[in-house]
């Protein structure tokens, strides 16, 4: 049982020597990885099951839309808020009522009848999922309060996300060949049903008996606010007319103004700003939404090269990106290891050169190169953000004191979800933009106008044009897609190198804990 009490509000003087995790809470680390393995396989199977749920549901192109994006938009909406309520009603029983409503939604989507109901059941999912990374790494924060293990209990934590991600595809993909559409939703119940019989014998309980009450207009504001920010850069995205998509990207902005200000006239806000005082804390936060910025968009572009360049089917493409989640788990596992040589800043800036170096490999790809290099690149590029990312979250959660690990913990998930958002828009439309320059002074005669706008449209079109004229077409799109590839994978690189400088020169050297905040 873990030794720390209940009411953390009254722990504020940091023990010296602090106390070691037990069998207890090792086994308890392994029940919160099964919530967050498959947190990320819900953000990724779905996507192989569109085309299946599209011909059964016959949805319009505004509700395939929102079928895909309000998971993902309700999640980064809510984290804020779940991290908080978290620290307010119990972090462990805040997983328990998440977990019983994921499992309720995941039926509920998995039978939907209709393209609307779906959408109901995805946004509930949304809701439901963020109660998950802010409760399980809270949780993680107080059962692993010896700085070493926290490392290793934190690299697991990321890791589990990288194996739902890396799994999701693969599973999906052999559910899709025997089963409905719906069956990649039901792959939740056996999960959830196991975290319900076990979190209560296995997790401690934590909050903040003064916490306060939680304050309504300030989880409204920043559920607006994160809403409206992701919404405007998914359409830019989409290449959705420019106008709207900035205003609202304003009009979130100013949102979060209104509830940054907000936190500083109440006596218990929602989002502690004290934690931002500290410098470790906001740079190794900046440094985490970087790297999903880096980290989503480059597996934006490997999805589609592996599936229109490389011709791979579903399955096959998601196992090439398999190996991937086993990058990971190695880099979250060698990460405290390295601790005996180094601190944990060198660490962090050398996962980040690490996974510069595996990007800068994937500028070489090109139309007819081995798939080797592909995975090299991608390879090298998991492997150091691992071990950037684990050290960068544990320094974050490190640097909060206990009674603010909730909050912490949702601002670290809230960066990265908009970090990952940001990175899908800008080298999304950075991709598109290339793309359509390429083939506008490559392209062949006669080249349809879809061909034009996306490598997609040229493996569509050329499936009904004649032979030579299509292999034509369909070697110049693909050229095209890979010279946008190797650009946007330099522009990867760069904002790891950047971010290699900024952790380096920046961060004080501490090889123990951070000290806490406030």
């Amino acid at each position: 049982m873990c030794s720390t009490p209940m009411n953390e509000s009254t722990a504020h003087v940091v023990d010296e020597t602090p106390p070691r995790a037990t069998r207890r809470e090792w086994i308890g680390l392994a029940v919160l990885a099964l919530p967050c393995l498959l947190y990320a396989m819900d953000l990724t199977n779905l996507m192989l099951a569109v085309p299946h749920l599209t011909a059964d549901l016959d949805p319009s192109s505004t509700q395939l839309l929102w079928i895909v994006d309000v998971y993902g938009f309700l999640v980064a909406g809510s984290l804020i808020t779940m991290g908080t309520l978290g620290d307010r009603i119990g972090r462990r029983r805040l997983l328990m009522i998440g977990a019983v409503a994921f499992g309720a939604a995941s039926v509920l989507a998995a039978f939907a009848p209709t393209a609307e109901l779906l959408i109901l059941a995805r946004a509930v999912l949304g809701v439901a999922a963020a109660t998950i990374a802010p409760s399980t790494l809270s949780l993680i924060s107080n059962m692993f309060r010896d700085p070493k293990q926290r490392t290793v209990a934190v690299g697991v934590w990321v890791s589990s996300f990288s194996v739902g991600g890396a799994l999701g595809p693969v599973v999906g993909g052999m559910l899709l060949e025997h089963f409905w559409w719906g069956s990649v939703f039901l792959l939740a119940l056996p999960v959830m049903v196991l975290l319900l019989v076990l979190g209560p014998r296995l997790l401690p309980e934590f909050r903040d008996d003064n916490a306060g009450k939680l304050d309504v207009p300030s989880a409204g504001l920043s559920i607006a606010a994160v809403l409206a920010v992701i919404y405007g850069v998914k359409r830019i995205a989409a290449a959705d007319p420019l106008p709207p998509s900035l205003l609202a990207i304003a009009a979130g902005v100013a949102l979060a103004l209104l509830f940054v200000r907000r936190q500083g006239r109440l006596a218990h806000p929602l989002l502690d700003l004290n934690l931002f005082r500290r410098r470790s804390f906001a740079i190794c936060l900046t440094v985490y939404v970087l790297g999903a910025f880096a980290a989503f968009g480059t597996f934006l572009t490997l999805a589609q090269y592996l599936q229109l360049v490389a011709g791979l089917g579903p399955a096959a493409a998601g196992a090439w990106t398999a190996p991937s989640g086993a990058a990971f788990i190695a880099g979250s596992l060698v990460a405290p290891l390295l601790l005996r040589w180094m601190d944990k800043v060198h660490v962090l800036t050398l996962g980040l050169v690490i996974s510069a170096s595996g990007a800068l490999t994937l500028t070489q790809v090109g139309a007819t190169t081995s798939l080797a290099l592909l995975l090299t690149g991608y390879l090298l590029f998991s492997f150091g953000m691992s071990l950037a990312f684990t050290h960068a979250v544990d320094l974050v959660v490190g640097s909060a004191p206990p009674e603010r690990a909730g909050s912490a913990s949702a601002l670290a998930e809230t960066g990265a979800e908009l970090g990952g958002a940001v990175g899908i828009a800008i080298l999304g439309s950075v991709a598109t933009f290339l793309y359509r320059g390429a083939m506008a002074t490559t392209a062949p005669p006669a080249t349809p106008p879809e061909a034009m706008e996306s490598l997609a449209g040229a493996v569509e079109a050329a499936q009904r044009l004649a032979g030579a004229h299509a292999a034509e077409v369909l070697a110049t799109a693909r050229d095209a897609f890979c010279r946008s590839l190797g650009i946007t994978a330099t522009v990867c690189a760069l904002a790891l190198v950047a971010a290699s400088i900024a952790t380096a020169a920046l961060l004080p050297r501490e090889r123990g804990k951070m000290p806490a905040v406030g």
